[in-house]
């Protein structure tokens, strides 16, 4: 595939896997990305939760019941799968490879249990971690959510202290103090890997610069 985003250079797609505790902002992060660069895809999980007010089926998440999602198991159609709070989400495998071949980058919005099966199947896959600048931070937009009962929300602030301590299993951390900031700097890290002389195929571009008609 020919990357319209670097001409005269052929690319595969390359994998971004984002992970962060509940309400540090990563989804929102993710859908501003994908409107600020050519060729980015964001993947979208399915899960068997129910929506939250305001989430669109096939926007946000697609949600299935648990028999479908279990039946999606065992056909493999899954790249990676995971329970989380009680609830079950997974990566269509599908769109993704397929999007990476014809050159688009992607980015999976997924948890640290996900994320560990990416990086097992998908060695080259990028990863970045979401930090929130504090607890209380945190807390606050996960009640600003309204979406969560309060003991729902307890829970979810324990568990971001267990994993907000694995930040060092990724490449990259993004602290999501200001979203703007937080979106540039995401974007800086997908626009430094694309041009990673060893994800490009520059023949086209050399036989250009050296007059070799061969080079295509």
């Amino acid at each position: 595939m020919l990357s319209s985003a670097m001409p005269g250079v052929r690319r595969r797609g390359i994998l971004f896997v984002v992970s962060a505790p509940s309400g540090a902002g990563k989804t929102s992060l993710c859908q501003e990305l994908v409107t600020r660069l050519p060729d980015v895809r964001y993947s979208v999980s399915c899960t068997t939760r129910r929506p939250r007010p305001g989430e669109v089926e096939s926007c946000h998440y697609h949600f299935v019941d648990e028999a479908t999602f279990r039946s999606m198991i065992t056909e493999g159609a899954f790249l990676e799968w995971a329970e989380v709070y009680g609830n079950l989400y997974g990566t269509p495998r599908a769109p993704i490879q397929e999007w990476i071949a014809q050159g688009s980058d992607v980015l999976l919005d997924i948890d640290q249990q996900g994320a560990r099966q990416i990086r097992r199947h998908e060695p080259e896959a990028l990863s970045i971690y979401i930090l929130p600048p504090s607890l209380d931070v945190l807390r606050r937009r996960l009640e600003d959510r309204k979406g969560d009962a309060p003991e729902e929300i307890t829970r979810r602030l324990k568990k971001a202290k267990d994993e907000v301590t694995h930040y060092h299993e990724y490449r990259y951390v993004i602290i999501n103090d200001d979203l703007k900031y937080s979106v540039r700097q995401l974007e800086a890290i997908v626009l430094a890997e694309r041009t990673r002389t060893s994800g490009l195929d520059l023949s086209v571009l050399e036989g250009n610069l050296l007059g070799n008609e061969g080079g295509n």
